[in-house]
């Protein structure tokens, strides 16, 4: 190819020579070092002029490091009256950040895509944003300058169909409610069924004392209100009871009927009995006809810190508070009832006690998670939710199982996924399958030593060092190469890429 210059950066110089080799190229020449204080050095070391260039540089352990080699080579080649440059990004770093998670929160994401910008990038070319489809359309629009998204589920879909024994009557899971739309493309894509597992946050309450900062509000007793027997009693008979529950039952008090019951009396006993053959049956007798099969298909399990465990397994969870009128170790006793309280000190109870979610407050932290960043992001919080609730919803009994996702960061939920579809579902073996494999914590060393997981598939998007994909009894890695390189051939040819977001048809 004439008029291309193919740079590396450090962060995956493997598959930058991979494309290399299928564009029948060499990697041109980059002097890339440290200096003694940590800053990042680049010279370019050949002609960029008038060049269509392109920067091969995905995310690495060091990806801050990996940002700005690449912002600090764009400039360089921008400085050499390059004719264009593509930041080619398999992995784009900082998409977790592509919306605020808190109300100071960052937007990341679109900060990363105005620093390529200023550094003089003229196109991007990345592979399956972490996002959902949609969302990965709003992602595109943090640039000024046009991105190519590409799709590694026809490479999965392929893999499948030549590895895969006994596929078509395999099942394609979702581990989370944000990936449903990513499972159904591959379902589509293959004509199999699909389900979905997902994990409930709530948690149980916990007493809450004054030491909590908890402003307490004593419970004012209902007045005795009429409450309706069953059928067969008399209708006519209204029973009394107390709000307070040490009260004593109340005696029945037999009134006499007004005219409005004294009417329907009448009517009930005037109407005619309708022969059961063609009387219309009621709702309650159609529901205890229907039987609806679906039902069948939903399992729930108990997470205790992210494994499946029996439902007989002990409750566990943070250290259980005192009562309100007991003492802990290092306060004085409670203060009487009787004895008022601060203002000043009230006021901060007031402040602090607004300050603490609701069970269903907006964007509240109860709900089902959406994402992986929602299940496996916060120390403290998974502390606090050391007992979860996980749902499976779809039949995979004696089936194949896949469970993808984008990415593979930490371990925690495909675990959890996993043990759910083995255990609770009855499936007889696992794929794990994402796009991209971080494997952060160890997490593919703790995806090895579960049971329930039989292969991890992932992509060469993110940089795995061949040792350890030797050393592996269970990781295959999926060549992408190919369809970056034809991405670039066209993008210098000024074809149309359109056919690579379709190669399923």
């Amino acid at each position: 190819m004439r008029g291309v210059q193919i740079f590396s950066g450090t962060s995956h110089p493997l598959l930058a020579e991979t494309i290399c080799e299928r564009l029948g190229t060499q990697p041109a020449r980059a002097d890339l070092g440290k200096f003694s204080n940590g800053e990042t050095s680049v010279n370019i070391g050949c002609s960029v002029r008038n060049q269509d260039i392109y920067i091969v540089q995905s995310g690495s352990g060091k990806i801050n490091d990996s940002v700005m080699e690449l912002l600090i080579m764009i400039s360089a080649c921008k400085g050499g009256s390059a004719k264009s440059i593509t930041a080619v990004m398999p992995y784009f770093p900082y998409s977790r950040q592509s919306k605020k998670k808190s109300h100071r929160g960052a937007i990341t994401a679109r900060m990363l895509a105005n620093l390529l910008s200023i550094a003089g990038v003229d196109h991007v070319i990345t592979l399956d944003l972490h996002v959902s489809h949609k969302a990965a359309s709003q992602m595109q629009g943090f640039f000024g300058k046009p991105v190519d998204n590409l799709f590694a589920e026809p490479f999965i879909a392929r893999w499948i169909r030549s590895n895969v024994p006994g596929w078509r009557e395999a099942v394609v899971v979702s581990k989370n409610a944000g990936g449903t739309k990513r499972v159904t493309s591959l379902a589509d894509t293959l004509k199999l069924n699909f389900g979905i597992v997902t994990t409930d946050r709530r948690r149980p309450k916990m007493p809450m004392t004054m030491s909590d900062s908890t402003v307490f509000f004593d419970s004012i007793e209902e007045e005795a209100t009429p409450v309706a027997k069953d059928n067969d009693q008399d209708p006519f008979v209204l029973h009394l009871q107390s709000g307070s529950s040490n009260d004593a039952p109340s005696e029945e008090t037999r009134g006499e009927p007004n005219a409005n019951m004294e009417s329907l009396a009448a009517a009930n006993y005037l109407r005619p009995e309708t022969p059961s053959g063609a009387r219309r049956p009621s709702e309650l007798e159609a529901a205890r006809e229907y039987t609806d099969v679906r039902v069948r298909e939903v399992i729930t399990g108990r997470l205790v810190q992210g494994h499946l465990v029996d439902d007989d397994y002990p409750s566990t969870g943070p250290t259980s508070h005192p009562a309100s009128g007991e003492s802990t170790p290092g306060q004085t006793a409670s203060r009487e009832d009787s004895e008022p309280v601060p203002e000043s000190m009230m006021n901060s109870m007031i402040s602090n006690t607004s300050s603490i979610p609701a069970d269903h407050a907006l964007g509240g932290s109860f709900d089902a998670a959406e994402s992986s960043d929602d299940e496996e992001e916060g120390s403290v919080r998974n502390y606090l939710e050391t007992e979860k609730t996980i749902t499976l919803v779809g039949d995979v009994r004696d089936r194949t199982v896949f469970i993808v996702d984008d990415m593979i960061d930490k371990s925690k939920s495909w675990i959890a996924a996993a043990e759910t579809v083995v255990k609770k579902g009855g499936a007889k073996k696992v794929y794990c399958i994402a796009t991209h494999g971080l494997f952060t914590e160890e997490s593919l060393e703790q995806m090895e030593e579960c049971d329930s997981i039989d292969h991890i598939v992932v992509t060469n998007s993110f940089p795995v060092p061949p040792q350890v994909v030797k050393k592996s009894k269970k990781l295959i890695v999926i060549d992408v190469s190919s369809l970056i390189a034809e991405s670039i051939r066209r993008h210098h040819y000024g074809e149309s890429v359109s056919a690579l977001f379709h190669l399923n048809d």
